[in-house]
């Protein structure tokens, strides 16, 4: 069978063949028996004295996250854990409430970025950080497996927090150094987790926000708005005038930006803006910032030329918190928007990367566009070539003399990358070049050589 956790928990169609309320009851009793046990290991603590094992849950707004919620907290709490149900919040606030209550583990109902039938389930451990493979596959081990279940007094209780939202906008906002008055900022909260919590912390911040999609129906959730749809927010911050725009995901650990003209901001720049903030505060351990090789090659000549070490990684925000954690570093992230600030987060977070390059902009007096244009984005064409033999992608003779032709032709202005899908019989073919044009043709040899050679 195939991998149920996928590169950010297991998600799917929810209440569909796999993502049912038997499954997330399963999950949840495994996963406190391995955390809780694991913490047991790893710090030689015990839970097993006057306390329980205390569980965070919290989910993004979709429908399905009121059954599935109710399934994940009853199993946790059948599995001997007390839970504190968040309610609506977005993952990184459940990450931020999971290490400042001390909980054992967190979990977060969501399907991020996915349209409103997916959902999923993520958990978190004990400060709040994601779990890694090892981890993820012991819990996937223990699935329907026998277990001493509590009974009377041990099994766990279920309460809610009384102020999530307040709680975590207030540790959003204590992260700023300067309150952000004057700036007029307008912010797409996909309809999901970030509609109370965005522009809340915004506001209290001292910026005057304009939220749109702001609604929390259990419907309307990352459809046609948000980081994957800026259209409508580039129009608003147009028609408003406004200094900047942000728009986050359904669980709001991502986030975009426009600028005053109306202008899509990406990933790229905002952690450039980000890093060379660090790296002239003198705060930027190693001067060095992590992304995954999917970054374009513009992010990596703009830091080298201010002095900046970029470290790459596999594709997935767990990837690069990985290396931040094994180097100690400050800043990194996803072309998409995934930015992680570990002086003050544990993942990316969408709301807290729009309050601090917000205050890069109060700090420098400098449009957000004016800070962006420090990389220069070279063209990038992404083609998925389907029904191919992706095991032979990094292997196969003929398809790596055929890139090493179209490398040597690029002579360094540009850049070619294939990667084979994680789930599918599928190969990405993705190239940069000074030109679309250039980047369009490069693909669409190369696309034609992975058809050829490596056709099933």
């Amino acid at each position: 069978m195939a991998r149920l956790f996928g590169t950010d928990g297991v998600r799917g169609l929810a209440n569909g063949e796999i993502l049912t309320a038997s499954l997330a009851q399963n999950l949840a009793t495994s996963a406190a028996l391995v955390l809780t046990e694991e913490l047991r290991v790893s710090t030689g603590s015990t839970t097993d004295g006057p306390r329980k094992p205390l569980a965070v849950v919290g989910n993004d707004s979709r429908v399905s996250g009121q059954f599935l919620q109710a399934t994940v907290a009853g199993g946790l709490a059948s599995a001997g854990c007390d839970v504190i149900d968040v309610g609506v919040l977005p993952t990184p606030g459940v990450a931020y409430l999971t290490a400042a209550l001390q909980a054992d583990l967190g979990v977060v109902i969501s399907a991020s970025h996915n349209p409103m039938p997916d959902n999923g389930i993520k958990f978190l451990q004990r400060g709040g950080h994601k779990l890694d493979d090892v981890l993820e596959d012991r819990i996937e081990a223990h699935l329907d497996e026998p277990w001493d279940r509590p009974t009377g007094a041990s099994v766990g209780r279920i309460s809610t927090h009384e102020n999530p939202v307040e709680t975590y906008a207030a540790h959003l906002i204590s992260t700023l150094e300067r309150r952000l008055d004057g700036l007029t900022v307008v912010v797409d909260c996909a309809n999901g987790a970030a509609a109370a919590a965005g522009p809340l912390a915004l506001d209290q911040a001292g910026a005057k926000v304009i939220a749109i999609n702001d609604v929390n129906d259990g419907l309307s959730i990352n459809d046609g708005v948000g980081s994957t749809h800026p259209e409508m927010l580039q129009k608003a911050v147009v028609e408003h005038g406004a200094d900047v725009g942000f728009a986050w995901d359904g669980d709001a650990d991502r986030c975009l930006a426009v600028d005053g003209e109306g202008n899509l901001v990406d990933g790229d720049q905002l952690i450039a803006i980000l890093a060379l903030g660090l790296h002239d505060a003198g705060r930027l351990p190693d001067d060095t910032v992590v992304v995954t090789v999917m970054s374009n090659l513009g992010f990596v000549k703009a830091m080298d030329a201010a002095g900046v070490h970029v470290k790459q990684t596999a594709v997935g925000d767990r990837y690069v918190l990985e290396e931040m954690r094994r180097g100690g570093y400050a800043i990194g992230g996803e072309q998409s928007g995934h930015i992680i600030m570990s002086e003050h987060a544990t993942t990316g977070d969408g709301i807290l990367t729009a309050l601090h390059v917000l205050q890069r902009m109060t700090l420098t007096g400098r449009t957000l566009a004016d800070l962006a244009s420090v990389v220069t984005r070279l063209p990038q064409v992404l083609l998925n070539v389907k029904g191919v033999d992706k095991a032979r992608c990094k292997t196969d003779h003929g398809l790596l003399d055929a890139v090493a032709a179209e490398e040597k032709a690029l002579a360094g202005s540009g850049r070619i990358l294939l990667r084979p899908s994680g789930t599918e019989n599928l190969v990405r073919v993705m190239v940069e070049a000074p030109t679309h044009h250039e980047a369009e043709a490069c693909a669409e040899r190369l696309a034609d050589v992975v058809r050829s050679r490596l056709a099933l």
